[in-house]
């Protein structure tokens, strides 16, 4: 026989155990409104339906009794009143070996049809950037198999390059060339707001089956929702933080850092911030340098990170760009000029810079590329004379042999999007170019 206090505690058992609802009071945009509930910034809620599955969404903003969530689904269905579950924590995604050759959507969950997926670690996508003290130096050029960059802008284990661009310039011939070419242990893609087109095209063109097999492709479309477009930035950034804790040289092509940036001015403006620069608010400009920071070097690994930037009408300078490169260990920059005359890669060598290649670079090959830089630097500032015929032989000796030397130079620089080179090949032709004298255009 059970006695009032028994009553009593498993009533209070029963009411602990309730789960409590909020409600959809508006929606506007693609931000929903609820009420009824607390939830932190970044927890997830599931918002119900009739006749469909739940919407799932993350809390973005808070007010004084409502909370503003942004969906990671289609909205089709919801209606003011909708019954709105709290999950008190954010997301997680799985990381573990079996993620090799599959590809993942923006939530980390496998979109390729293959077999599932077991016995993996389950962590927050949230993680800290390795402590500025512990970071291994940059030393060890990573080879990339394009000649320009191997031999002008080389490349550190560790270090954040960004490929700046325009649209159609070639970013995208430029990545595949990189993915097929690089001797990084393990390649990790993120395709974020680009074309759907693409992920086949990589897969089957650019990566192949024995490329897959050491790669993870996460995938977040163009017409993917807005959070879906900033968690795939942050998922693959983790997993390939899993990858190098594990003591793995990584490297992380992100396509594009622009379309990240995009998507977080979507859901700042969404959740009530002010427009700055451009239309963007300013959590852009503190988003950027928390997803970048965590890329490089650790005690135990190295991820490579390489983000192509699309600039708006060319401008090198616009306000994300702008960011990314005082934030980044080097920027490669691509020229529409180069590209209609045909000229691929068209990467503008004097327009790009590695920070770190003093310290990858032997002296010799150091040498070489500082005294080609002088000739493309003579040869750009009397282009206008030598085009119209208007310069005279003998007049500037670095002019000279800048005309002589260009020819080869740009030979050497051009490169089909199927063939590689070796780092060593790369090495020697860069000497030949020269002579293998590099003080003779000093």
């Amino acid at each position: 026989m059970t006695t009032l206090v028994d009553d009593i505690k498993d009533y209070l058992i029963e009411a602990a155990s309730l789960k409590k609802y909020g409600r959809v009071v508006q929606m506007i945009g693609m931000s929903i409104e609820v009420a009824g509930i607390q939830s932190a910034i970044g927890d997830g809620c599931l918002i119900y339906r009739d006749n469909a599955l739940p919407v799932m969404a993350e809390v973005v903003a808070l007010g004084e009794t409502t909370l503003k969530c942004l969906p990671y689904g289609n909205t089709n269905g919801l209606k003011a009143g909708a019954l709105v579950e709290p999950l008190n924590h954010p997301l997680p995604i799985l990381v573990g070996e079996q993620l090799l050759g599959r590809v993942l959507d923006g939530l980390g969950q496998p979109i390729d049809g293959g077999e599932p997926i077991f016995k993996l670690d389950k962590v927050s996508i949230d993680a800290t950037p390795p402590h500025p003290l512990r970071r291994k130096l940059v030393t060890e050029q990573l080879e990339l198999g394009v000649k320009v960059l191997d031999g002008f802008i080389p490349c550190g284990k560790g270090q954040r390059l960004g490929i700046f661009a325009g649209s159609g310039v070639g970013k995208s011939s430029l990545m595949s060339m990189i993915i097929r070419g690089t001797k990084a242990d393990v390649s990790v893609i993120a395709l974020v707001g680009e074309r759907g087109r693409e992920v086949s095209e990589l897969i089957e063109r650019d990566i192949g089956e024995e490329g897959l097999a050491r790669s993870v492709i996460v995938v977040a479309t163009s017409d993917a929702p807005a959070l879906v477009r900033i968690r795939a930035a942050f998922t693959a950034t983790r997993i390939a933080e899993w990858f190098r804790d594990q003591g793995k040289d990584v490297l992380l092509f992100m396509d594009s850092l622009t379309r990240f940036a995009m998507a977080q001015r979507e859901v700042g403006l969404a959740a009530g911030e002010p427009p700055a620069t451009r239309g963007y608010p300013p959590s852009v400009f503190g988003l950027l340098p928390k997803l970048l920071e965590r890329a490089g070097t650790s005690e135990n690994g190295s991820i490579t990170g390489l983000y192509t930037v699309l600039v708006e009408g060319d401008d090198m300078n616009e306000p994300i760009a702008d960011s990314a490169r005082s934030i980044l260990d080097g920027h490669i920059q691509l020229s529409r000029q180069m590209a209609e005359k045909g000229h691929y890669p068209a990467v503008d060598i004097l327009g790009s810079i590695s920070r770190v290649a003093p310290a990858i670079t032997s002296e010799d090959i150091l040498e070489c590329q500082i005294a080609i830089r002088r000739l493309l630097a003579a040869y750009r500032d009397s282009k206008d004379l030598i085009e119209i015929n208007a310069y005279v032989k003998g007049t500037d000796p670095i002019v000279d042999s800048a005309i002589i030397t260009k020819p080869r130079i740009d030979e050497f620089t051009a490169q089909k999007t199927s063939d590689l080179y070796s780092l060593n090949s790369t090495k020697e032709s860069l000497k030949a170019l020269l002579g293998g004298n590099s003080d003779e255009a000093l």
